[in-house]
């Protein structure tokens, strides 16, 4: 079987896959995209603060982002990764389709899956008016009243936060723990209401949630829900090369240096593998940098290979 042959092969097709994409396909490398198609953000009408492109849909900024890289000879293949292996110095990639590619380097941005506390109805509103990140939505729920659902440590932080957009924020205790003498004062001079018992499920009508109901039956009228979701990384298939994960009180992340370097020789990552709260405009900045230093770490090896080869033998 003949194998595909590339540069690199980024691995995830987000805002990170394809920004990195962009940068090695314009320093002439030859580079293939491998696109799952299960990007993050897909549940969210609307992609927020990424400078002049504010509102935009997030399926029309990969659109873009597909055109541009191929604008500049990268590849684009809609697939899921089976397995990546280490062969010749490099790495071969074999897909779902059966394919086995070949790459000098990886780049790593297939970013995370976001599980959800165990309530009922919250996957299907997921991105909507159940949320997570304020600089995502918050504008979007500003003067509206705004639950937030206690499941850990910083869940009064996170009322706390909500109340720079909105003064009508409870805070519900579910399964959190007590809220401490401090944030109990803090919650107060706020103004953000508690309100203890766990939540049963949530209240919806004509495709808007009006509500969480909790186990007694009490109905406490919200009209959107912040949870923290806990995030996994998708880099299953690269536990053969060695590389593990972090955990963190947000999930679970992969370590790397400031280029995007992992613990793992040629393997670079990008966006929210790495950063769990990075928004879409630091993920596609992240895919850029990595690409950048891949870009030299392969001239680097160009280079070692050109001047052996030019040595008298």
């Amino acid at each position: 079987m003949t194998l595909e042959a590339y540069d690199v092969v980024v691995l995830g097709g987000g805002a990170a896959g394809l920004n990195g994409a962009l940068t090695l396909a314009r320093a002439r490398r030859s580079v293939l995209v491998v696109d799952g198609g299960e990007p993050r953000n897909a549940p969210a009408a609307h992609m927020h603060a990424f400078l002049s492109r504010d509102g935009m849909p997030p399926g029309e900024l990969l659109k873009i982002g597909r055109e541009e890289v191929r604008g500049y000879g990268g590849e684009i293949v809609s697939a899921q990764v089976n397995s990546v292996a280490r062969k010749d110095g490099g790495f071969a990639v074999t897909l779902d389709d059966g394919r086995v590619i070949r790459a000098r380097r990886l780049l790593v941005a297939t970013g995370v899956v976001d599980e959800l506390p165990d309530v009922p109805g919250l996957r299907e509103r997921w991105g909507r008016d159940v949320l997570q990140c304020p600089y995502c939505h918050g504008w979007e729920v500003r003067d509206q009243a705004v639950a937030v659902l206690a499941t850990g440590a910083h869940a009064a932080q996170q009322a706390l936060l909500y109340r720079q957009w909105t003064p009508n924020v409870t805070l519900l205790r579910h399964t959190g723990p007590e809220p401490t003498a401090t944030e109990l004062t803090q919650l107060a001079a706020r103004g953000v209401r508690l309100v203890d018992g766990q939540v049963a499920g949530l209240e919806v009508a004509d495709d808007r949630l009006t509500g969480v109901r909790l186990a007694d039956g009490t109905v406490l009228a919200c009209e959107a829900l912040v949870v923290s979701a806990r995030a996994v990384p998708r880099v299953g298939m690269l536990e053969p090369l060695g590389l593990t994960v972090t955990e963190h009180p947000m999930g679970a992340y992969v370590a790397a240096d400031q280029s995007g370097l992992t613990e793992v020789p040629g393997v670079w990552v990008a966006g929210n593998v790495t950063d769990l709260s990075a928004q879409v405009i630091h993920a596609a900045a992240g895919g850029s940098r990595a690409a950048a230093f891949i870009n030299f770490d392969l001239v680097t090896e160009d280079t070692a290979r050109a001047v052996a080869a030019a040595q008298p033998r």
